[in-house]
């Protein structure tokens, strides 16, 4: 099992509106691949200092399912899109 975790920090000039799409996009990736067991979005509810705006939890089966996700032409799109509207992301990626 391969856990995926994903963080994004918006620019400040990012709207409400291309934040929630960022999100649905995201969200649409969930079974883009067989072998997804779990995916999760959320977005920041503390609004601390340190927060991002919004995180993905996602599990695997494997490291294969991993690298055919990342190179999924939905997965690129989004990652594409994010670059645009982000103005840091962090990741870790895990086997347990």
């Amino acid at each position: 099992m391969l856990t995926h975790i994903v963080m994004w920090k918006y620019r400040s000039d990012t709207s409400q509106d291309t934040r929630s799409d960022h999100v649905a996009q995201l969200r649409s990736l969930s079974s883009v691949v067989p072998g997804i067991q779990s995916f999760s979005i959320g977005v920041d509810v503390l609004h601390s200092p340190r927060s991002y705006d919004t995180g993905l939890v996602a599990t695997f089966r494997d490291r294969s399912v991993l690298e055919a996700y990342s190179v999924h032409p939905d997965h690129v799109k989004v990652v594409e899109f994010s670059r645009g509207i982000c103005e840091t992301m962090a990741k870790v990626d895990f086997e347990d």
